[in-house]
């Protein structure tokens, strides 16, 4: 299923390049929908995050957190959706996710007369807003402000915990074939910074921009990072070049993958995951270097 997850992600990326950008989330109102449907697996944990999982009464696929929802019907994935089960259902509102659920499948959502909402959750600052209007649409803005504020001091916990981290360089792997990776904008890139990385592709512009093999050799990671989801030889291929800083000083890391893929309250899990291994990227980066000066 793991691998499936990752397949997914690639595919949305892939998807993301060729087609336009659904439209910007709307400034969510109070209202009491009372029978929800998420069309991305971070929506759902959202919903559920935000006080209102009892309301789900589909999901899409690989929606597996929190245990709740693997009894729910799943009505698709990001391109596809079962039209037929979705009417049986009968949602008076459908989470889109901005970053994953293409523009036409919402036109087309739309058209057919449901009620769409975009999610945004591109930033971490996005996530809490996320959580607000989460719980404005479904009568629960109390408890999801809440949860936002209790993600926000996380996220400034970690940033505290690692201010005075020396700093080290630092190339996020999102997949190997075709190589991707993210850009400041990605709110992996600011995982990374909180725990004193600095991400090397930060300067691109995309959001998750493919690159090629020379362009990692020339900026020089001193680490490593993918999602465990890729496997055991995520990065095997970059045992090809052993003088990449992240291979000499074998600083190569596999992330837990839900946590660091879905931008959710989960990802500070992932947070200090990173914030783990940029320590001992560290630690070993100084150990090399007093070896060599011996």
């Amino acid at each position: 299923m793991r691998l499936a997850a990752s397949s997914l992600l690639i595919a949305v990326l892939l998807t993301l390049l060729a087609c336009d950008a659904i439209d910007a989330p709307r400034v969510a109102v109070a209202t009491n929908h009372s029978r929800i449907v998420t069309l991305a697996p971070n929506l759902t944990e959202l919903v559920f995050a935000a006080g209102a999982g009892e309301l789900l009464v589909g999901v899409s696929a690989y929606s597996n957190y929190p245990a709740a929802v693997t009894g729910l019907p799943v009505v698709g994935d990001a391109f596809t959706i079962d039209q037929e089960k979705l009417a049986l259902l009968k949602p008076d509102l459908l989470l889109a996710w901005r970053s994953g659920t293409p523009a036409h499948v919402v036109d087309e959502l739309r058209r057919a007369g449901y009620v769409v909402e975009i999610i945004r959750t591109q930033n971490l600052g996005d996530i809490s807003a996320a959580l607000r209007q989460i719980g404005k649409l479904t009568g629960r803005p109390y408890h999801a402000a809440g949860a936002a504020d209790e993600f926000d001091a996380g996220l400034r916990l970690l940033g505290q915990e690692h201010a005075g981290s020396e700093r080290i360089r630092v190339f996020y792997q999102v997949s190997k074939r075709p190589l991707y990776t993210v850009s400041k904008s990605h709110f992996v890139s600011e995982l990374i910074s909180l725990c004193g990385g600095e991400n090397v592709f930060a300067d691109l512009e995309e959001l998750a921009p493919g690159i090629d093999v020379e362009a990692v050799i020339d900026r020089d990671p001193e680490v490593m990072l993918a999602a465990e989801d890729a496997g055991a030889d995520a990065f095997g291929e970059w045992d090809r070049w052993p003088n990449i800083a992240s291979n000499r000083y074998g600083n190569r890391f596999l992330m837990p993958g839900d946590e660091i893929s879905r931008p959710t309250p989960r990802v500070l899990m992932a947070g200090a995951a990173i914030c783990d291994a940029l320590q001992s990227a560290r630690e070993r980066r100084a150990y090399a270097g007093s070896a060599d000066d011996a």
